[in-house]
C-alpha cells in the first residue's frame, strides 16, 4: 500500500475481519507493522466484554491499552495512553499491547522523554527499558497547538464528569483549560447513560468564561479555546453494545448529524439491512433530510441562542426520550415473539427480527421528522421576529 495505510482506510480493513475488541487490536497492529502509516491516529474498539484504545505511534509501530470496566476516557486530538505496561504488552497481554518490536524502538530512537525514578528505586526492567513508563510523554506532541485546541476539550469534560477530584477545583487547580497531563483514563462520579454523552459532546463549555453563547468573561476568553459541539461537525455517533441484551438486539447506534448544541441523537437499532431514507444526507439542501434540517435550525438559531434554547432543549428531550420508549418496547415485544417460538433473539439474521428492528427504526424516525419540522418552523418564526424587532428599532 503506497504510502501506508490512512484513517479513510481504517473500518473496512478491520470491521469485516474480526468478532471482538480484541481481535480488532490485533489486526489493525498487524496491518501496520506491516504497511506502515502516514500519519497518526488513535481507534477505539468495543465489545460487549471489553473496549481497547489503539494509538498508531509512527510508521509502522503502535500501542493499545484495555479502557478500565469503571472508567471513561476522553481523547481530543493527541495522542493519549500515558501510563504504559510494557511487560504486558510483550507478554501476556491483559491490559496492554504493542508493536512487537516497540522495545527495540524505544532504544534505537532514544525516546523514554520521562524523567527516571532514583536509581535504586528502578523496578523491572523489560528488554533494558524500564517496565513501566509514560508513552504519552514519550511519543506524543506538547505544543501551543495542544494547549488550545486539545486540552482544553478533554480539561472540561473530564471535570464535569469527575467533580469530586479536588485536582479540578480551587484558585490554583492542578488541572486548568491548558493542562497537558490529565490522565488518560478516569472514574466518573455516577455511571453515564447515552444522553449524558450525547450533551457532554454537544458542550460549548457551558457556564464557564469559555463559553462563546454564554455571559461570563469577556469576548476574547470566550472564543479563546475550540469546544466540543463545534458547528462544524458533521455527525456524533454514540454506540452502545448492551451486554445484557440477546445479541440480535444489543448493537444501539445513538445517531446525531449537524452541529451537537442544536440537534438530537437518534436511538437505532444497529442489526439492520436499511435505515430511514431521511437520514440520508444529499449533496442538495432539503427539509428531507434529518443532517440539512439540523442545520437549518443550528444556522437559524446561532445568532439568537438564548431565544432558541428552549425550543432545542425541549425537542431534545423529546426525542431522546422517546428513542429510549422505543428500545425498551421493542425490546419486550421481540422477546414475546422468541418465548412464543416465533424469533430467536441470539440470531443476527433471523428475518422476523430485522423486520420488527427496522419497523422500531422507521416509526422513531417517522417521529423525529415530524418534531424537527415542527422545531424548524418554531426556529424561522422567531428569527423572523428578531429581525422585524431589529428593523423596528432601525426605524426610530
Amino acid at each position: 500500500m503506497p504510502g501506508g495505510i490512512g484513517e479513510e482506510n481504517l473500518p473496512t480493513i478491520t470491521l469485516p475481519y474480526i468478532k471482538s475488541a480484541r481481535e480488532g487490536v490485533v489486526r489493525l497492529g498487524m496491518l501496520v507493522e506491516k504497511y506502515g502509516t502516514y500519519e497518526t491516529n488513535g481507534v477505539a474498539f468495543g465489545d460487549a466484554d471489553e473496549v481497547w484504545y489503539w494509538e498508531n505511534i509512527g510508521g509502522h509501530h503502535w500501542i493499545a491499552r484495555r479502557v478500565p470496566d469503571d472508567c471513561y476516557v476522553v481523547q481530543p486530538n493527541r495522542q493519549g495512553i500515558d501510563h504504559f505496561d510494557l511487560a504486558d504488552a510483550l507478554g501476556d497481554q491483559h491490559d496492554y499491547m504493542c508493536s512487537a518490536d516497540l522495545a527495540q524502538w524505544i532504544r534505537e530512537n532514544d525516546l523514554l522523554m520521562d524523567m527516571p525514578a532514583h536509581e535504586e528505586d528502578a523496578g523491572e526492567t523489560v528488554e533494558g527499558l524500564p517496565r513501566y513508563f509514560n508513552a504519552r510523554i514519550a511519543f506524543s506532541t506538547y505544543t501551543w497547538l495542544d494547549q488550545l485546541y486539545n486540552a482544553p476539550r478533554k480539561w472540561y469534560l473530564c471535570r464535569r464528569l469527575t467533580p469530586s477530584d479536588a485536582r479540578f477545583a480551587g484558585p490554583a487547580p492542578a488541572f486548568g483549560p491548558e493542562s497537558l497531563d490529565i490522565p488518560w483514563a478516569m472514574r466518573p462520579d455516577k455511571k453515564l447513560s447515552a444522553s449524558d454523552v450525547k450533551d457532554l459532546l454537544a458542550t460549548t463549555y457551558d457556564g464557564t468564561e469559555y463559553d462563546p453563547y454564554g455571559t461570563k468573561g469577556t469576548p476574547a476568553t470566550r472564543h479563546q479555546y475550540r469546544y466540543v459541539g463545534i458547528d462544524r461537525t458533521s455527525e456524533c455517533s454514540i454506540l452502545c453494545i448492551r451486554p445484557n441484551a440477546p445479541a440480535a438486539l444489543r448493537g444501539v447506534h445513538w445517531f446525531a448529524p449537524a452541529s451537537g448544541p442544536f440537534n438530537t441523537a437518534v436511538a437505532l437499532y444497529a442489526n439492520v439491512k436499511e435505515l430511514p431514507a431521511y437520514l440520508d444526507t444529499p449533496t442538495e439542501v432539503t427539509t428531507g433530510s434529518l443532517y440539512w434540517n439540523n442545520r437549518l435550525v443550528a444556522g437559524l438559531s446561532d445568532p439568537q441562542f438564548f431565544e432558541s434554547y428552549e425550543a432545542i432543549q425541549g425537542y431534545r428531550l423529546n426525542t431522546m426520550a422517546q428513542g429510549y420508549q422505543s428500545l425498551r418496547e421493542t425490546d419486550a415485544a421481540l422477546e414475546k415473539l422468541a418465548a412464543e417460538g416465533k424469533a430467536n433473539l441470539d440470531d443476527m439474521d433471523d428475518p422476523t427480527v430485522i423486520a420488527e428492528l427496522e419497523r422500531a427504526n422507521q416509526a422513531l424516525v417517522d417521529s423525529v421528522q415530524t418534531q424537527t419540522r415542527a422545531l424548524l418552523g418554531t426556529v424561522l418564526d422567531q428569527r423572523t421576529v428578531t429581525m422585524k424587532n431589529a428593523f423596528n428599532m432601525n426605524d426610530h
